[in-house]
């Protein structure tokens, strides 16, 4: 039986090579809070990050970029916002939410895949 939370790990840091490699300078991983998650969390040129990755071995189950709904979405700004405000981040700093899909070895990356949602 393999643990899903091994292969998670070694997705994550299979990403985050990726993302340095592509100039993203990498703050943290698995940032954690009462309210939920982030996976990783770094800066793209100005843009502080909020990187979510998504798995999928095969797409029996749908595609890994459509796992990230609504519900999702907003607790990835709950988290950015709490996150910020923690760091004493300013409020103009310029902020993007990416998504990391990988099916089976292809790692898709999209850029400001989903804007920030005003609770």
């Amino acid at each position: 039986m393999v643990n899903k939370r091994v292969i998670g790990d070694d997705i994550e840091l299979e990403c985050v090579r990726y993302l340095m490699e592509h100039g993203v300078k990498r703050i943290e991983k698995n940032y954690r809070c009462r309210l939920g998650e982030i996976d990783i969390i770094g800066y793209d040129e100005e843009y502080l990050v909020f990187f979510e990755v998504k798995y999928r071995k095969s797409t029996t189950s749908g595609w890994a970029e459509s796992a990230v709904g609504y519900s999702k979405q907003l607790q990835i700004c709950k988290v950015s916002d709490f996150y910020r405000l923690n760091r004493h981040i300013s409020e103009d700093t310029p902020m993007r939410y990416d998504v990391l899909a990988v099916n089976d070895k292809d790692v898709m990356w999209y850029k400001n895949a989903f804007d920030y949602i005003v609770r």
